[in-house]
């Protein structure tokens, strides 16, 4: 694992934290979707980019 995997892994799970603080909070449906296409960009890039 190489340190730009690591974080665009990291970013892509605290995203995802955001998506379900969002959920909860009854923010717009529009505001949780774009962060949640944001969160699976990020961790699908980060997985991608692992050197396995």
């Amino acid at each position: 694992m190489n340190g730009l995997s690591t974080a665009l892994i990291v970013v892509g799970l605290f995203f995802v934290g955001g998506v379900v603080s969002f959920t909860k909070q009854k923010l717009p449906k529009g505001v949780v979707v774009v962060l949640a296409v944001g969160a699976a960009m990020c961790l699908t890039a980060g997985i991608l980019r692992l050197e396995v």
